[in-house]
């Protein structure tokens, strides 16, 4: 699994359950027990949904007519993005206690590498146990766990048992627990690639460990090799503290399909100067700027303008945004989303991460 020179990694990837949700759920008794969902508005999306509205359907990104119409005693309650990250950074103060190597990936879960037993707990388990109480004692929400000796096994374990639950994989079961689960749960195979894989008779992780080297490479290109390493339970990535920012962007859903120019382009200033708030703020710069673009069908496209050096400021940002929506037009449909984001990052100094892409 890893070259011998090093001990095997002990890593635990922390979720926390129905994060957006449980908070407000928290924070208005009168929420509990009921279903939740985060977000909202006659024309905007899920964000988050507490477990007692997901038996109905209701899950994130899914528009808040349809959520209504499959749970019609649905809560909506609009989100509280300040209140989320100040407890994202309390959790992130627990961690704190155990290691140094954490590497969150958004404001609800992250890695932490633990291989170092720093309060002499013992074991893996034992730290995601504290960690968990601690989690449930000081903010009074629950969190799940996965343990295992690498990055994608403890995601996918962490999974496996929510809410509220821990899991952990050792290094001698690793390849059979992966082996057992459908490729739809692997983290790096999305929805396309899943639907190709199952046309190919790639259903399980096991199906996946059928197929040689080569052959993925044919039908995947340079993911053929992660998908060949991952089914056999092989990942040698790092925690990584400085984990880079793939992207900073900001968008926003209208109350009706817009498609006039200038009330698009007035829309798309607005969008501009939030994402842009969002650059400053993570202490980015990067040389892409990708113009999001939802239909009335639900339909989406993404157009994006790269530059030979770094986007130097907010006005060059939203010039190039205007430049890409304005080469869409005539409109062959009304516009029910826009955004506008940065990418091809590169750091500055960053406190802590915040959360990308948000609805606005």
């Amino acid at each position: 699994m890893q070259s011998n020179d090093r001990p095997l990694r002990k890593i635990i990837h922390v979720d926390m359950d129905a994060f957006y949700a449980s908070v407000e759920q928290r924070d208005d008794p009168a929420l509990k027990g009921k279903p939740v969902a985060v977000g909202g508005g006659h024309r905007g999306v899920v964000t988050a949904a507490s477990y007692e509205a997901r038996p109905f359907g209701v899950r994130s990104a899914l528009p808040s007519v349809t959520a209504k119409r499959l749970c019609p005693e649905l809560i909506f309650v609009k989100p509280r993005f300040d209140v989320y990250r100040a407890v994202s950074q309390q959790i992130r103060g627990i961690f704190g206690d155990y290691t140094d190597l954490v590497e969150p990936l958004s404001l609800d879960e992250a890695y932490l590498d633990v291989t170092e037993d720093r309060l002499g707990l013992g074991s893996a388990r034992a730290i995601a146990e504290d960690i968990r109480r601690r989690i449930r004692e000081e903010c009074q929400l629950t969190a799940s766990a996965g343990v295992s000796y690498c990055k994608f096994i403890a995601k996918l374990a962490s999974d496996h048992r929510k809410p509220d639950g821990l899991c952990v994989i050792t290094p001698e079961k690793g390849a059979d627990f992966v082996a057992s689960l459908p490729v739809a749960r692997f983290h790096g195979v999305g929805p396309v690639t899943a639907r190709k894989m199952e046309r190919l008779g790639i259903q399980t992780g096991a199906d996946l460990r059928e197929w040689t080297l080569p052959a993925l490479e044919a039908q995947f290109g340079s993911s053929g090799s992660w998908y060949w390493r991952i089914c056999r339970g092989i990942d040698e990535r790092e925690v990584r503290p400085d984990r880079p920012y793939k992207s900073v962007s900001a968008e926003r859903t209208f109350d009706e399909d817009l498609r006039d120019a200038d009330r698009l382009a007035a829309e798309l200033e607005r969008i501009a100067g939030y994402a842009w708030a969002r650059v400053e703020r993570a202490e980015v710069a990067g040389r892409t700027v990708t113009l999001k673009v939802k239909f009335g069908d639900f339909s989406i496209i993404t157009r994006s303008k790269s530059f030979a050096s770094n986007v130097p400021d907010q006005a060059a940002f939203t010039a190039a945004g205007h430049g890409l929506l304005a080469a869409l037009h005539p409109l062959p449909k009304g516009i029910r989303l826009l955004g506008l984001g940065l990418h091809n990052l590169v750091e500055g100094e960053v406190e802590s991460p915040v959360q990308l892409g948000l609805a606005i």
